[in-house]
């Protein structure tokens, strides 16, 4: 039996694909701890979840496009998350002793922890920005990103002869995406293991209506992620307009707070927050609405979902271009699109076969990376000290 320790930031996307790998690693008999702000991972996780809690502190609201948005996430969550949590993390791999820690890319101060103590870790990549490099072009911007993580290694005290990037493990990176996603941008690594969408059973919703689902309706799931917040509204009503000019025939399912949507059609069903994987498992989705984040899109890919992307920052353009570009559904400006260009994207997603045809093959090609079991085979790996390359 290993320990595993799984440092995760306070964001739904990044915890819902690690708790698929920690449930395969849990069903192998290893022992599996989550540290992170339990008042977010507590919801997600169970109650059976063992969560070392790091304490709990607001941040600023990431906002901005572009390089703005890329400031406001390191300089508003990033580092002072880091900040935050170096000395509980710490606390939390001398109380729970682990083997192994799985550590996101958005949570660097328990690589700096692991590095302390000298434990294998590896890195976890549920979106495509920090492996596609989008800024590579831009050497001051990368160069000012560098600097910052080298700060953090000074705070923590380390060794500057043996610094290391603390968003990429030199023993294993585990990425939730594939090639498909990913393109040409992502160098082959031993030390990388692109094992695609993580598909786990989630509790099930019981206050879900799903009697309000019409039958004889194609339907579109409508969700723009859960940081999109006050600067999704606009989108939302344009989106709302979108598919009433769709029809009567097309049931929209949004999943938003009700208080960022106008009024709605009578058939239109709203919930702030939706059991997205079983929708798409029981076939009740014919296309999804989205701003690009990777675990949406490779969830819909995973059940040959045909998508419309309208990305808002970060890591989401650069997904929302691959998903144009492998032929499974257009992107659309999400500050700009009017109700009328959004509707036909819209129909042309739900009128045309060749973008489910498309969805489908991209979705077994992200399906063939193995998924929670791929990436519970090569933690076990680092667990045994056998891992197959560095970076």
């Amino acid at each position: 039996m290993t320990r595993f320790l799984l440092v995760m930031p306070p964001l739904t996307g990044h915890v819902n694909p690690a708790a698929g790998i920690a449930a395969e690693l849990t069903a192998r008999g290893h022992d599996v701890a989550w540290t992170g702000t339990e008042s977010v991972l507590r919801p997600l996780l169970g109650a059976d979840a063992r969560v070392l809690g790091t304490g709990t502190r607001a941040f600023r609201a990431q906002g901005g496009h572009g390089l703005a948005a890329l400031r406001s996430l390191w300089e508003g969550f990033i580092l002072p998350y880091a900040r935050f949590t170096a000395k509980p993390l710490d606390a939390a791999v001398r109380e729970y002793r682990p083997d192994v820690l799985l550590v996101d890319q958005h949570t660097p101060a328990g690589a700096l922890v692991a590095h302390r103590h000298g434990l294998p870790w590896a890195s976890f990549a549920p979106g495509a920005m920090e492996l596609g490099r989008p800024y590579r072009a831009l050497p001051r911007v990368e160069a000012w990103m560098t600097g910052l993580l080298r700060g953090l290694w000074e705070r923590a005290r380390l060794p500057a002869e043996k610094y290391v990037d603390p968003r990429f493990s030199p023993a294993l990176v585990v990425a939730t995406s594939g090639p498909a996603l990913t393109g040409s941008t992502v160098p082959p690594s031993p030390a990388l293991a692109a094992v695609g969408p993580v598909i786990a059973d989630r509790p099930h919703d019981p206050g879900f209506p799903w009697e309000r689902l019409l039958p004889g309706r194609r339907r579109v799931l409508v969700t723009m992620g859960t940081l999109a917040g006050e600067l999704g509204a606009d989108f939302l009503a344009r989106a709302v307009r979108a598919l009433e000019l769709c029809g009567g025939s097309v049931q929209p399912v949004f999943a938003a707070p009700r208080a960022l949507l106008p009024e709605l059609p009578p058939h239109a069903l709203a919930v702030d927050r939706a059991p997205v994987l079983e929708l798409m498992a029981r076939g009740e989705l014919d296309a999804v609405l989205c701003h690009g984040g990777m675990n949406t899109v490779g969830e819909a890919l995973a059940h040959g979902l045909p998508l419309v992307t309208a990305p808002i920052r970060h890591d989401q353009p650069f997904v929302a271009a691959r998903v144009a570009a492998v032929g499974a559904g257009p992107r659309v400006p999400f500050a700009r699109v009017t109700p009328e260009r959004l509707a036909a994207a819209l129909l042309a997603v739900l009128g045309t076969t060749a973008y489910r045809d498309n969805a489908v093959r991209v979705g077994k090609d992200l399906l063939a990376g193995g998924g929670a079991v791929a990436a519970a085979d090569r933690l076990e790996a680092l667990g045994r000290a056998d891992c197959p390359g560095t970076l």
